[in-house]
């Protein structure tokens, strides 16, 4: 299953372990319960679980996504490698083997480069008052100069890298030509359904830079396919 992102990304559910109900019977251990058809009252517990931000039940979940985003997005979603284990009372408890991250490297394949250019009507302002963030978008006019010039920089990079390529200078060194911040990257992040939730915490909400969370709606819609109440209480849809 995958949904495009962006002008050439897109976010790919690869697999998944466990539902709703794994989570609420986990929660269920203390008291030797358990359920075995998914029901009201088990929909109430899950609601109550997000609600008090007892996530901990929410690790006996499993996805597993494959993306393909400019580096941009990458290096703030590599953030959440840790958020299989994060936990209520500290922001980083330190990397846990079972919750994986691995990506290609231009160290080994040559695969055709691509980047992400925006288009005339998507530069955004500075903000007046934050170190962060976007303001108002350009007019189109003003942004179709900014995309002329983007389009500019990969051509020129993607031929330098090519050249030095073919010169036979290393893959490893050849690709500090291209323009990193707007090469298209692909990777495979497997991560605990609380590792999902703090993503989109974090990523699907109004200061998230657009990009990351352009591909946080995509996690989102993919991940509610397999748990959609668990989805659901994130925004109260369920």
């Amino acid at each position: 299953m995958k949904l495009d992102v962006l002008d050439k990304g897109y976010v790919r559910l690869l697999d998944s372990m466990g539902s709703d109900l794994d989570v609420v019977n986990a929660a269920r251990v203390s008291y030797d319960k358990r359920s075995e058809l998914f029901g009201e009252n088990d929909h109430k517990l899950l609601k109550f679980l997000v609600r008090e931000n007892h996530t901990a039940p929410f690790r006996h979940a499993i996805v597993k996504f494959e993306a393909y985003a400019p580096l941009m997005v990458k290096n703030q979603w590599f953030k959440h490698l840790i958020g299989g284990i994060y936990t209520e009372d500290a922001e980083f408890a330190g990397l846990d083997p079972m919750f994986a991250w691995n990506e290609s490297s231009r160290r080994y394949v040559t695969e055709d480069e691509e980047f992400y250019v925006p288009d005339a009507n998507s530069w955004r302002s500075k903000p007046a008052n934050s170190k962060q963030g976007s303001g108002s978008n350009f007019s189109e006019v003003a942004g179709s100069y900014w995309t002329k010039m983007m389009n500019e920089t990969v051509h020129q990079g993607a031929w330098r890298y090519q050249s030095a390529m073919d010169a036979g200078i290393a893959p490893e060194q050849a690709r500090l030509f291209l323009p990193a911040y707007a090469m298209y990257v692909r990777w495979q992040w497997t991560t605990s359904l609380q590792g999902v939730m703090h993503f989109l915490k974090l990523r699907d909400e109004e200061h998230a830079q657009k990009e990351i969370r352009d591909y946080a709606v995509a996690v989102k819609q993919l991940t509610a396919t397999k748990f959609p109440v668990s989805i659901g209480s994130l925004d109260g849809s369920q």
